[in-house]
């Protein structure tokens, strides 16, 4: 017996006119990408198991109201919305991962303060802090970028489809983010310097 697949625009059609499980379709569909994408910023199971739930309510709201009008792409649209969700979630929590500069340094490492003294875990601290400063200072459209491949993980090739560019769009984007964050380490040495040794 054949099992005929049916689409992700049909089952959002059903679920407008009333059917419930066509959502449940979708979300069996779904979900895995979703707490994926969740999992990989947040890093915790818990919260991301949470967020995914959230991401879902939000999803029914929105068809609910009638404002859906993703012409059927479910799963780009979940996957946009979860995304948006953790990484609101990453920003309350202020934590972000290693960044690789466009000359191959790492900027800082991650959480992994517990063999380290304190003195050194409140370095680390700092300069967690630090850049999250700087990473908020870059162009809305570098730091999108610079946080979907960073934390997301995810190729260019996702980031042009999410984002709505072209790929070589997307990798100049990243390439000016990475300049621009060399830059203002750069300027912060440069006046770290000027203060041990005044001229």
């Amino acid at each position: 017996m054949i099992k005929i697949q049916v689409s992700d625009a049909a089952l959002l059609s059903a679920y407008i006119q009333g059917d419930d499980k066509a959502f449940e379709t979708l979300v069996k569909r779904s979900k895995s990408k979703v707490y994926t994408t969740i999992y990989l910023i947040v890093k915790d199971r818990y919260i991301a198991e949470d967020l995914m739930q959230e991401a879902y309510i939000k999803a029914i709201d929105v068809i609910k109201s009638g404002r859906y009008n993703e012409e059927g792409k479910f799963l780009p649209w979940i996957l946009r919305i979860s995304h948006n969700m953790a990484i609101d979630h990453f920003r309350k929590e202020k934590r972000y991962p290693t960044i690789v500069l466009e000359d191959g340094s790492k900027v800082f490492n991650s959480f992994d303060f517990a063999e380290d003294s304190v003195e050194e875990q409140q370095m680390k601290a700092d300069q967690v802090e630090n850049i999250r400063e700087m990473i908020k200072k870059l162009p809305d459209e570098q730091r999108e970028v610079l946080v979907m491949r960073h934390y997301e993980d995810l190729s260019f090739q996702e980031i042009a489809d999410q984002t709505g560019v072209s790929i070589n769009t997307a990798l100049g984007r990243m390439r000016y983010a990475l300049i621009n964050l060399r830059k203002m380490l750069n300027k912060q040495e440069i006046a770290y310097d000027a203060k041990l040794y005044p001229k």
